[in-house]
This record gives structure tokens, C-alpha cells and sequence, in this order.
């Protein structure tokens, strides 16, 4: 109710501008119960990746890039939140405006280019805040760095984060820095990143005495045969997980929409059908080999369970929270424990129906 009546209110604000706003007045609203519902609603925390999640509904990368809310979101009731996308060194990001709302659709479209202060400026906003749940922390290169240097940057900023990190997404998939998103499809240069990464969290977890698992994070947008040769290569260095997905290059269905001529990614409504398409083939394809975490156009408890019912493990919620405000955590969070004995219960059908070789 209280969300119904603020966001009119924040709409007439730039995207950017109105983004701020908002999470500056919830560290006044969360006071006075803005998501009660979602703090206290029952639920079996879930052990994935040898951590343990309080419930599998977290705030997806983009949302508090710096960390500089981390107390404020951590009574929303989330189970987990991803911070980021990061990078070594601050950087401004794309010029404004880089955020454009689609309202008719209930989208999103931005091109901000991983603004944001740096790996070690989170690190310290981490340390400073009282959050103590599950925190994920999003890592990518700056735009500067070619892409034949791009592991020495997701070396670096692993390496950064890593004491505060309970796991860590590497962003290959953005659309706003040039030539990102190709380091998911060029072989050799996903081979050097990954590489290097598992050597350098090798070194990391004697140093730090703990074991971080470290999840990339897909493009929903694949040529024919592009996304199993991608995941093949993650299946044998080891990945952890896959967040399935990023936002969208594509503009169909939406093509008429005046903002749709503006470069960027795309998320919300529009992003539903590809993003959970996409988090199916991956499923079928690595075979419970890696946890899921699935996100992009999640609007409903509804869209929670077919998720869930695609192959998540985990899901993440960020533009839906922008049109339909908190309560859709408590409403996440609810549908995730009905489906949840479903889930199980067709995954050990589906083994039994093709048992190992």
C-alpha cells in the first residue's frame, strides 16, 4: 500500500534520480514496516554452494552497485543480496541520461556502464554496515582494460572482495562496457578469466581460510549452439553457478515503445520469457552440476515457481521491485515455499527416469 502510493511520486523523477530517492526514504519506511511481511514469514533456510541461505529470494547485481545500503536492504527481508557489478578502480560510468523507464511494459532499459567506486570502496562500506546475511558481490572489468587484460582485472577485483564475500558473480554478459559480453562466446579469452580465477581463489582461501564459491553470470542472447559450448567450458574449470540472465539486447515486442531506441539493456516484463527459456536449457544441459540462480522479468509469486519449476535454485528479484514495490519479496518468498517440496520432489523423478551412466 505504501509503495502504491510513493511510486507515482518517484515516476516523475528521472530513472536514476528516482532510484536514490527511493532507497533514501526506505531507510525511514523500513521503520515503520514497509516489509514486515516478508521479515517475518517463516522459512527453512537452504544450505547451496556450502552456504547457507535464510530463504533462495535475493536482490539481483545493479540495485546498490556500492553498497552504501546494505543496512537499509538487509531489513527487506531478502536471503540474500548481490552487491555490484564492481570493478578495481572507480569509474564514472556512462554519461547520463543511461536509465530509461518503459512503464507501459513494466521495463527497464539502462546503459550505465559499471558506475560505481571501486572494489575497495565496497569492501569498506561492507565493513561498516551491520548486515550480516548473505552477501554475493558482482565483479567486472573496467571499460579501459582490453579484453586480452581482462583477467588480470577479475583477478584483481577477486581478490579485493574476497575476505567479505560469501560468493562472487563475474559479470561477462553486461552490454554497456564494449566488448564484454564477447568474452562469454571467445574461448580462449573465457579460458584465460577462468584460469586464472580458480588459481587465484586457490591462493585466496588459504590466505583467507575459507572457500568462496564463484558463480558467472549469462547473457539471455545466444546464436545456435553458442550457450552449450560456453557451458562446457564453465562444467570443466569447475564454475560453481550460473545467474541466468543479464539483460537483454533485443527489442522485440517493444519496438514501438519511444524509449526502445535507446541503447542499453533491457529488464523487466519483457525479459520474462527469454530469461527463463534460457535458464531451461541450461538446466537440461549441465544436469544439476551447478546451482542456478534465475532472474530477469519476475513480477509474481507465480513467476517465482515456474522459475523454480525451469531449474533455479535461487532467484533474484530488481525491476519487478521498481513497478510492484517490497511486497513482492514477501510474495516471492511465500510462493518459493510452496514450490519447494515440488521441485524436489521432480528432480529425484527426473533422476530415476535417467540414471547415471
Amino acid at each position: 500500500m505504501f509503495y502504491s502510493l510513493l511510486r507515482p511520486l518517484l515516476f516523475q523523477f528521472d530513472p536514476e534520480r528516482a532510484h536514490g530517492l527511493a532507497l533514501d526514504m526506505a531507510r525511514v519506511g523500513t521503520h515503520f514496516g514497509l516489509a514486515r511481511g516478508a521479515r517475518r514469514l517463516r522459512v527453512v533456510p537452504r544450505r547451496i554452494m556450502g552456504v547457507e541461505f535464510p530463504n533462495p529470494v535475493g536482490l539481483a547485481a545493479g540495485f546498490d552497485k556500492d553498497g552504501r545500503y546494505l543496512n537499509v536492504i538487509g531489513r527487506l527481508g531478502f536471503g540474500f543480496v548481490e552487491l555490484g557489478t564492481v570493478t578495481p578502480r572507480p569509474q564514472q560510468g556512462n554519461p547520463p541520461p543511461r536509465l530509461f523507464r518503459l512503464p507501459h511494459q513494466e521495463a527497464l532499459i539502462n546503459r550505465m556502464g559499471f558506475n560505481n567506486g571501486g572494489a575497495n570502496a565496497l569492501v569498506r562500506n561492507i565493513e561498516k554496515s551491520r548486515f550480516n546475511g548473505v552477501i554475493g558481490i558482482n565483479i567486472g572489468k573496467n571499460k579501459e582494460t582490453p579484453p586480452q587484460r581482462a583477467a588480470d582485472d577479475y583477478a584483481s577485483a577477486l581478490g579485493s572482495v574476497y575476505a567479505v564475500a560469501d560468493y562472487v558473480a563475474i559479470n561477462i554478459s553486461s552490454p554497456n562496457t564494449p566488448g564484454l559480453r564477447a568474452l562469454q562466446r571467445e574461448e580462449g579469452v573465457l579460458r584465460s578469466i577462468l584460469y586464472r580465477l580458480r588459481n587465484e581463489r586457490q591462493r585466496l582461501a588459504l590466505v583467507h581460510q575459507k572457500h568462496v564459491p564463484l558463480v558467472v553470470k549469462l547473457a539471455p542472447d545466444w546464436d545456435q549452439g553458442e550457450l552449450e559450448r560456453t557451458l562446457d567450458i564453465l562444467l570443466e574449470f569447475g564454475v560453481d553457478g550460473i545467474v541466468a540472465t543479464n539483460t537483454t539486447v533485443d527489442r522485440e515486442g517493444i519496438a514501438l515503445e519511444s524509449a526502445a531506441r535507446e541503447q542499453g539493456g533491457l529488464s523487466g516484463r519483457p525479459l520474462h520469457d527469454k530469461a527463463e527459456h534460457v535458464l531451461e536449457r541450461i538446466a537440461d544441459h549441465i544436469d544439476g552440476q551447478m546451482t542456478l540462480i534465475g532472474v530477469g522479468g519476475i513480477f509474481s509469486g507465480k513467476d517465482v515457481i515456474s522459475r523454480f519449476h525451469a531449474g533455479a535454485d535461487l532467484v533474484q528479484l530488481y525491476t519487478g521491485l521498481v513497478y510492484r514495490g517490497p511486497g513482492l519479496i514477501a510474495e516471492s518468498i511465500k510462493a518459493a515455499n510452496e514450490v519447494r517440496q515440488k521441485v524436489v520432489y521432480r528432480r529425484r523423478h527426473a533422476q530415476n527416469m535417467h540414471p547415471a551412466a
